[in-house]
């Protein structure tokens, strides 16, 4: 397999600038979702750099939060609360268990559940990270009146709101969100 190579510091620079670019002078009023798709690329990016400074990959970040904020879920739960498939938690969270951040507890009653715990060393990281992440929140407002702040959050909390309560009614009519290799299968006609 070939190796990537990584972006020089001017390939990501150019990236931000054009990303700015096409904001500011290309699609000024292009539709609310890709504006908010392309802060929180921006809010990743810039959380991801940090992130990698201590060796801890951007797609831990959502598990180690939640962990930290319940210890002791089960793969299944740990999937629901951080909006991905099964498969994607289970690999990371092996990747997690060989960097000493978790450990998996089988249940006391036996069968298949097994429950994530946090070490020392996983719930350490909290003390670090976080202080990161509200570093990356001050530079996005950086500028931004407190009113527009609140408002912004306001809108924000409807969006989702809006969303939840679509997502809701397509559940009672069955309407599941397909898994990527659902669509594969439809695409291929199988």
């Amino acid at each position: 397999m070939k190796e990537r190579k990584r972006p020089t510091k001017a390939a990501d620079a150019g990236h931000a600038q054009a990303m700015l670019r096409h904001w500011l002078k290309d699609v000024p009023n292009d539709r609310l979702a890709h504006l908010i798709k392309d802060a929180t690329r921006g809010f990743q990016r810039g959380l991801q750099r940090r992130l990698a400074d201590h060796s801890v990959s951007f797609g831990h970040w959502s598990f180690l939060r939640i962990l930290w904020d319940t210890d002791g879920l089960t793969q299944r739960e740990l999937s629901e609360r951080a909006g991905v498939m099964e498969p994607t938690t289970f690999s990371a969270l092996a990747a997690m268990e060989k960097l000493g951040y978790i450990t998996r507890v089988p249940a006391p009653e036996g069968g298949r559940k097994v429950f994530i715990h946090l070490t020392p060393a996983g719930k350490g990281l909290k003390d670090v990270l976080v202080p990161m992440a509200e570093e990356i929140n001050q530079i996005a407002v950086r500028g931004v009146r407190e009113a527009d702040i609140a408002a912004t959050r306001r809108t924000l909390l409807a969006v989702i709101a809006n969303l939840a309560e679509d997502e809701i009614e397509a559940a009672k009519d069955d309407r599941r969100m397909p898994s990527t290799r659902a669509v594969a299968r439809r695409l291929a006609g199988g």
